[in-house]
This record gives C-alpha cells, structure tokens and sequence, in this order.
C-alpha cells in the first residue's frame, strides 16, 4: 500500500439498528499513521461507525482497509488483516491475569510485533505492578490501559479507540492521553472516538465532526478550534 493512499476509507455508509437509520452516509478517511479524532454529542453513530467498519454492526457501503474492501467481513477476519479495536465497554477476562489478558492478544506467536508484554507493562507502572493479578479487580483506568495494550499485543497498523476516557479521573485521562500519543509514535494509525477535545485535540492529526448519522464537518485541529460555529451547534450541550 502506498504511503499516499488512505490506509482506511470509509465511503456512503449506512447502518441500522432494527428500522432506525443510524449511519446516513459516513464518508473518511485516515493515512498511513494518521490519528484522527472522531467527535460529536452522544447519539449521533460515532459508536456505531466503529462498531460498522469492525463488522460488529451489518455495514452498507463501502469500507477499505490498506486497499481491500473489508465490508461484510466477519470481525476476526477484518482484525486478522490488522485493524485492531478497543471497545467502549473495557472488555478485559476477569478471571485471568493481567499478563494473561496480554498473551491473549497476541495474534501469531511466532512473529515479532512492535511491542511485546514487557513493553506494555513499563508504558503503565500499574499494570506492570499487578501482572499478575486477576484482572477482574483493576480499577477503570487500569482496565483500559489493559484493553488498550492487549490491542497492541496484536501488532496491529491501525486502532480504532472508542471513548477511552469515558468516566475515567483526570490523571488517568492524562495517562491514557499519553499511551495514545506513544502508540501514535510508533506509526500505528489510530482512529479515536472521544468526546473530551483536551485529548483529541492534543493528539489529533486530523478532526471529523459527526452531528445525525453522517459527518458535518472535517479540518485539522487548529482550523477547527477556530470553528466557534461547529462547536456550538455539533458539540456543546
């Protein structure tokens, strides 16, 4: 795949929940090691579009990922190809071990992958400090800095983060923050669904604003920080 392609591209995509028309026609796009900020109030798909490209949600339209189409792909295959995804929900095995949850994410043993368990466990001193603690008692934040760095265990090319702060305290938020940019560092692509825009638009590349089922509004984040309009209707309650 050429550097100047999009490593994923969304285009025309719908979805529905039963009758309801949740996506109305989602367009974008990210580069190789691009991290784009996906935004908008509560509602409005941006779960659902992570959910759609992931498979989790029947896709209608059309989705490409490092220049295969992946629409109608179980996710297993889509993640196999390396797309990684972190749910909203922290879905972390609480009767296994925090190194254990590791060695599940790895998806062939006999390759080397950018990180590797040690690594993950010196990027978050909590974690490294309880690896082998049941990971059923971790706190929030612990339990999404594990999500996070399972994804990673996976050696994936591009990650689809959804709301990684959500009810998180403020340090941890900074924490996650961080683990984001490093991940970012690494030429790992990453599309991050968050409603805080102190950590979307600290690492953002590139902003898309969602308001009913399809984008209002793209830029980078400085022309959006200087779009009063966009927030005020899209985004302030």
């Amino acid at each position: 795949m050429s550097a100047t392609e999009p490593m994923l591209k969304v285009e025309d995509l719908h979805a529905y929940y039963g009758k309801s028309h949740v996506l109305q026609g989602v367009d974008l796009e990210i580069m190789p090691g691009e991290v784009v900020a996906l935004l908008g109030r509560n509602g409005v798909g941006r779960s659902t579009t992570a959910k759609a490209i992931m498979g989790e949600v029947a896709p209608q339209g059309r989705v490409t990922f490092k220049g295969q189409p992946i629409s109608g792909m179980e996710s297993h295959q889509i993640a196999r190809l390396g797309l990684g995804y972190v749910p909203e929900n922290r879905d972390i095995f609480p009767m296994m071990t925090v190194r254990e949850n590791l060695i599940l994410g790895i998806k062939n043993m006999r390759a080397t992958g950018r990180w590797n368990i040690d690594d993950m466990l010196d990027m978050f001193p909590n974690l490294k400090t309880r690896a082998d603690t049941l990971a059923g008692v971790l706190s929030g934040g612990e339990k999404q800095m594990l999500t996070i760095c399972r994804t990673l265990m996976g050696d994936p090319d591009l990650v689809i983060i959804d709301e990684p702060t959500e009810g998180l305290a403020p340090k941890i938020v900074h924490q996650v923050g961080d683990l984001i940019a490093t991940i970012a560092k690494a030429g790992v692509a990453i599309l991050l669904v968050e409603q805080k825009l102190s950590i979307a638009l600290r690492i953002a590349d590139k902003v898309y604003v969602m308001g009913h089922g399809n984008i209002v509004y793209s830029g980078t984040p400085k022309e959006f920080l200087e779009r009063d309009d966009v927030r005020r209707e899209w985004l302030e309650v």
